[in-house]
């Protein structure tokens, strides 16, 4: 396994960190969940992510417990908040009483006195961005969390933040989580050029676009029986890599891969690191084997030219 400083924080994360979204707590079994935990551990991973709202607060228990008995200053803890976890008016959102509330809670699921990082989960245009900001300084100053990110804030919102800080003379913002991969690389545009420019490390999520760049989705082929894609619901964000023509661009860049000795997987992951500004990427996974496969995509490097095949397939010429 090989780590990346997270921005220009002195913060240091494997690679590749294991995700909890939509698997620990829900689909994917306590015992299963627990062994590619401990087995990710095994590889070097020694970052962990999850939030609040995952299964309704299940993945936080699962992966608290997956941990339990590991040094605690031997792995990297993140978790968020900003999704409703209750029908209450203050359940959601980045109020200080929500965030205080729910990195509580966390806490207790978790089992650990802190965490590692604290993610804003979206922004929240109905609270003052100061309070939020300074409700995370607090936290800090508390030593309850030792460094906060956002996700899926655009630029300006992360910008404006960092302003605030900056005048206040609070920690700044170390981490945005966003969704980035072969089939999503919109952030390349303005993302990642503000993130290298104000030392903020990018947490990739769903690098594999849901496992469908693992080549197990086919053109004009029913999803695999007890695959995600195959699940009622399973729209949503997964439906625009499951159209043909997303899944043509799969089988042509599974060629790429084969040429080059790599799995699919890890060729995606490949292309994932190969930018200075990405600090890690978050994979989920349902079996120990899953997590040996995409921990082997740490530390690849493969030549320009290749990843200019590679961007000559998204442009589909």
């Amino acid at each position: 396994m090989r780590y990346r400083h997270l921005g220009r924080a002195g913060l240091r994360v494997s690679e590749i960190g294991l995700g909890s979204w939509l698997t620990y707590g829900g689909s994917v079994g306590r015992e299963e969940a627990i062994a590619c935990v401990r087995r990710a551990y095994e590889l070097g991973v020694n970052f962990f992510d999850t939030a609040d709202v995952y299964q309704g607060g299940e993945a936080e228990r699962v992966l608290g417990e997956a941990l339990r008995g590991l040094p605690r200053s031997s792995y990297v803890l993140a978790t968020k908040a900003f999704w409703p976890v209750g029908e209450g008016p203050n359940d959601r959102g980045l109020s200080r009483k929500h965030l205080m509330e729910s990195l509580e809670g966390s806490l207790r699921r978790l089992g650990v006195d802190y965490v590692d990082l604290f993610y804003c989960h979206r922004f929240d245009p109905e609270t003052p961005l100061e309070e939020t900001l300074r409700a995370l300084e607090d936290m800090q100053r508390q030593g309850k969390v030792l460094y906060a990110g956002v996700s899926e804030w655009s630029a300006p919102e992360m910008a404006e933040a960092l302003h605030i800080q900056d005048r206040h003379g609070w920690a700044r913002l170390v981490a945005d989580q966003p969704h980035y991969n072969l089939l999503a690389p919109e952030i390349e545009e303005e993302i990642l050029p503000f993130c290298a420019r104000e030392g903020i490390g990018v947490v990739a999520y769903s690098p594999l676009a849901q496992g469908v760049l693992t080549g197990r989705y086919r053109r004009g082929a029913e999803p695999p029986a007890g695959s995600r894609g195959s699940r009622a619901g399973a729209g949503g964000s997964m439906a625009r890599y499951l159209e043909p023509r997303a899944l043509e661009r799969v089988e042509r860049l599974a060629g790429l891969a084969a040429e080059a000795g790599l799995s699919l997987a890890r060729f995606a992951l490949a292309w994932v690191l190969r930018r200075p500004e990405v600090s890690s990427a978050l994979v989920g996974a349902s079996r120990p084997e899953h997590v040996e496969e995409n921990a082997a995509a740490a530390g690849l490097e493969l030549p320009e030219e290749v990843w200019e095949r590679a961007r000559a397939v998204l442009a589909g010429s």
